[in-house]
């Protein structure tokens, strides 16, 4: 028996772009499946994150960057719906928290935005960036650059902020789903992947430091 979390994905027909996939027989293919078989395992999430004997740190990092997309990407997705210009005329997390968007290209300078429009800039943005091969390299041997780590920190700082928005702005939505289990989890493996890591800086968490507290120690 499907879940409505999982009816409510697959009715919709609007934000999802196709997966990111990695190509079997490659290292990454491998190592996604060693990822995934510890989480359907059930290992301790803490446990989960860390780097396996032997394995690349930038191998396992770009791993769990693409699995990371397309899981906040499928949450935001549910309840995208329910977050409109109307709803969410600014990117925040709560009244103390405003997002700005900024890029390479159309903003240079940061900008206030809806959070639909900031959510869309936010996926494309970071599509672009794992599917750029210079900074994603997926031929055995092309080595990453040096600027993939930096890349990451910044991909993953703004992936934070769709949980943060989901959780203050649409939980009763998540809830209503009965999807809180699966986000709360989605959520926890983030967090302990990039503390592990050191992906993220202290003050990107601070929004959701109570909730992370009781959750995740």
């Amino acid at each position: 028996m499907s879940s409505p979390f999982l009816k409510q994905v697959f009715n919709k027909d609007r934000t999802f772009r196709p997966k990111r996939k990695f190509e079997p027989g490659t290292q990454r293919f491998e190592l996604h499946k060693k990822a995934q078989a510890s989480l359907n395992a059930g290992l301790d999430l803490k446990l989960a994150v860390q780097l396996p004997a032997g394995e690349d740190l930038h191998d396992w990092v770009a791993v769990h960057v693409v699995d990371f997309f397309n899981r906040v990407n499928l949450i935001y997705g549910t309840i995208s719906d329910g977050c409109t210009e109307q709803s969410c005329p600014v990117m925040s997390g709560g009244p103390k928290y405003e997002y700005r968007w900024q890029d390479e290209h159309r903003f240079r300078k940061p900008t206030a935005l809806s959070a639909p429009r900031y959510m869309d800039l936010l996926m494309d943005w970071i599509e672009a960036q794992i599917n750029n091969e210079e900074l994603f390299p997926t031929s055995v041997g092309t080595p990453f650059p040096r600027t993939f780590l930096p890349a990451v920190r910044k991909i993953l700082s703004r992936l934070f902020r769709v949980f943060v928005h989901v959780y203050i702005h649409h939980f009763d939505r998540i809830a209503h789903m009965g999807s809180e289990a699966h986000v709360n989890t989605c959520y926890k493996h983030f967090y302990y992947f990039v503390k592990e890591f050191g992906l993220i800086d202290t003050k990107e968490l601070e929004p959701l430091k109570e909730m992370t507290a009781r959750m995740c120690h």
